[in-house]
Formats: C-alpha cells, structure tokens, sequence
C-alpha cells in the first residue's frame, strides 16, 4: 500500500467496519472506546494495517512515495509518523462513523466511505505508471533499470500484502458480524 493512499484507504475501511458493526453499535450507548467492536478495528488496524503500510515504507520506500520523493531524503521518524496516521486513520474512519451509525444517517456515513475513495480512485490514472514499476527513485526518474511490478519482489510483496488484508478485513468482519448476533435485540 502506498503511504500516499493508505490513509484515504484507512478512512474508507474504518468507516466500512462501522457500518458492518451497526447492529452493535446500534445497541450500545456507550462510549464507543470501551465497546468490543472498536477493540476489535484496532487489533485489525494494529496487527493488519500497520505491517502492511510499514512493510512498503521500509522496504519499498521509492515506491511507497510513488517515486515522488527519495526515500533517502525522508527522515525515518516521518515514515514512521505516516505509517502511524494511516492505522490511526482507520481508527479515525470508524470513530467518525459511530455517529452516524447510530443515528442511521446512511448518506453520512457513505460520505465518509465515498470522499477518500473519491479521492483515491480519482488519482489512480495519474499514478497508474508510478505503481506499475519497480525500482529506486533514481531508476525511475533516469529511465532506466525499472522493471514491470509483476516481475519484481515488490510484485510478490503486493500481492502477499493484498491477500493479508483481504483475509485481515474477513476475519474483521465475521467478528463484528458474529457481535451483532450476539447483540441484544
């Protein structure tokens, strides 16, 4: 995941789990940071997210950075401040979510799924040949030693990583799922 669109990612799936976690929600009037559905987002945005976005920052910065910057000229505490603020965006998407969960506001809620995703989808044909190479910042700005994602490690890494938040997500959503059955009517 690019550090560039984790954030906007991070909103959108913290938003999502809210409204996947309604039935709960829904019946507990309480501060949502004690709730087991917000514990629930944050083990995901911890043990999930967190290596996910941090794997591609540490190992993949060029890329990560969409070749915009040299990670070279980033000092590591402000790749660990990003990678930091997309986990808390999940967080974030999913307390900004409560609300309107609660209150059954759907067009809020899809806003705050459809604006960061928005956001990304609208910038994607303007990056789609930044994402689709692998190499350093100084390949990719000299044209030259790039190679096509699908033939790199990186490649591997992407889809490792997208199969690990799939399967994150999934196991998210059955939990939060299997809270709401056991919600009180």
């Amino acid at each position: 995941m690019p550090i560039v669109f984790a954030h906007l990612f991070g909103l959108v799936i913290g938003a999502a789990l809210a409204w996947v976690a309604s039935p709960t929600l829904g019946s507990n009037e309480g501060p949502i940071v004690l709730s087991r559905p917000f514990a629930v987002v944050v083990a995901f945005a911890s043990f999930v997210w967190l290596p996910v976005v941090g794997y591609f920052a540490a190992f993949h910065g060029d890329w990560s950075y969409l070749y915009l910057v040299s990670p070279r000229q980033v000092p590591s505490a402000i790749d660990l401040g990003l990678v930091l603020l997309a986990v808390l965006a999940v967080v974030a998407g999913f307390w900004l979510a409560v609300g309107p969960v609660r209150t059954r506001r759907t067009g809020l809620l899809v806003a705050l799924m459809a604006v960061p995703g928005g956001i990304a989808t609208v910038s994607l044909p303007f990056v789609i040949h930044r994402l689709s190479v692998s190499g350093t910042f100084a390949q990719f700005h000299g044209h030259f030693g790039t190679e096509p994602i699908a033939a790199s490690a990186l490649g591997r890494g992407v889809l490792f990583m997208g199969i690990l938040v799939a399967a994150g997500i999934a196991w998210t959503v059955r939990a939060l799922m299997q809270m709401g059955y056991d919600a009180p009517s």
